[in-house]
């Protein structure tokens, strides 16, 4: 949770070296790579279902465009934000999809969690200034709150056919392949004229917060159970905050905090719904 935390203010600080274009394509590419031994030392295969090519693929362009957003939104708006928005939205709106196109029947305790959790989304975004419209960033940031939330629900149905790890380093590699097509136009070699601040960056983003991290997501969940490891998750947007403080001494606004303490308490509410049902 710290390591996925603190790859939001890295991220913002990537987005004054080189175009999203290609920062996103390197970020996906070495990503990619560095699955590689992760499969091997756990004797996964590497090839695909033919059951699991459709939802994977739309999987891997759902990825790439969460990616991008995520990048365009620190760019005009705070790290800080991003990790709280995004984290604790995409819960509360994995639930309304479930109940809008898969028929599921929600509990009241699932009721009061998406219900607290839009007004916590409300004051976050402070909507009743009409902040959320002159603050592009942060309705970038729902909008990749969304695009992840679809990128969930596709994963719960690729489960069936592919392994969590399998299914992560084939979405990061079809989206590799995409933002290659997006980038190479724009100076995909300019990366090698940055220092190594940047690089390390980089390398940060694309190995520890996606490949290590993932990883010993996935591992903890084998061994506590996916609902004890999902309540973790409550941890991001705090310590995306907190190192978007050390790191770029940004100061969240109370209603960031107040409106992310609801939506977190909300998340918390969801999860203890599904652990219980």
């Amino acid at each position: 949770m710290m390591l996925w935390g603190a790859g939001w203010p890295v991220l913002k600080m990537l987005s004054v070296s080189v175009s999203w274009e290609v920062v996103t394509f390197w970020r996906l590419a070495l990503m990619s790579v560095a699955y590689l031994p992760v499969l091997w030392w756990n004797k996964k295969p590497l090839r695909l279902p033919k059951p699991a090519w459709i939802s994977v693929t739309l999987s891997g362009l759902l990825y790439a465009l969460f990616m991008v957003l995520s990048f365009l939104g620190v760019q005009v708006a705070t790290a800080g934000a991003g990790g709280m928005i995004i984290t604790t939205l995409s819960p509360i709106l994995i639930v309304l999809i479930t109940i809008a196109f898969f028929g599921f029947r929600p509990s009241k305790n699932h009721l009061f969690g998406v219900v607290l959790g839009l007004m916590g989304g409300i004051v976050m975004v402070e909507l009743w200034s009409g902040a959320l419209f002159s603050n592009v960033g942060n309705l970038v940031f729902i909008l990749a709150a969304l695009t992840w939330s679809i990128l969930s629900v596709l994963a719960q149905s690729s489960r069936q056919y592919l392994d969590p790890i399998r299914y992560s380093f084939f979405i990061g590699l079809i989206a590799t392949f995409c933002m290659f097509i997006v980038a190479y136009g724009h100076g995909i070699g300019s990366v090698f004229d940055q220092g190594i601040p940047f690089w390390g960056a980089l390398l940060y983003l694309s190995v520890m917060t996606q490949t290590v991290a993932t990883t010993i997501y996935f591992v903890a969940s084998g061994k506590i159970g996916s609902a004890k490891a999902g309540a973790y998750m409550l941890l991001v947007p705090v310590f995306a905050l907190v190192s978007s403080y050390a790191l770029l001494g940004e100061v969240p606004s109370v209603s960031l905090v107040i409106g992310g303490a609801m939506s977190i308490v909300a998340v918390y509410w969801i999860n203890q719904a599904k652990a219980a049902e």
